[in-house]
């Protein structure tokens, strides 16, 4: 049994067509929750893309210091910069030219590597939301009929 109040709440968000603008509203937010993980995805898809780039020009910075006197200390500044591609030039010497060179090739493996990785869990994030809103969205609707 319901009370007066329950049946004024039912008769709000019923009106005479039959429609519940309640289960609307959910059903829309379970969609709107796909969207904003793609939004999400938009801001997450770049962020390897972005940090090669600053690597790359790191890594021009230090070949551009090789020919200074105090190379060693322009270098020494820019290793936090450098990340793990420090331990592949440092430290320097005449060979640092070709060891630049390497670890160049290998830090765009490592971007290609880490943008497929990132892609494949953004896709697997997409899915699993949109099939989890869906099946929200249908028991949503299958509770909204046994109602009437």
């Amino acid at each position: 049994m319901s009370t007066p109040q329950q049946e004024n709440m039912m008769a709000s968000t019923q009106p005479a067509g039959g429609t519940n603008y309640a289960l609307m509203g959910f059903l829309a937010m379970a969609i709107a929750v796909v969207g904003l993980l793609g939004v999400v995805a938009t801001v997450v898809t770049p962020l390897p893309l972005e940090r090669a780039m600053a690597r790359d020009a790191t890594l021009d910075e230090v070949q551009a210091a090789l020919g200074q006197p105090n190379a060693q200390q322009m270098v020494d500044a820019l290793r936090t910069r450098l990340g793990e591609s420090a331990a592949a030039i440092l430290p320097l010497g005449p060979d640092t030219p070709a060891r630049i060179a390497t670890e160049r090739a290998a830090m765009r493996t490592r971007l290609a590597a880490e943008s497929r990785e990132a892609a494949a869990r953004l896709r697997l994030l997409i899915i699993v939301s949109s099939l989890m809103a869906a099946g929200f969205g249908a028991m949503l609707l299958q509770a909204g009929r046994r109602r009437e």
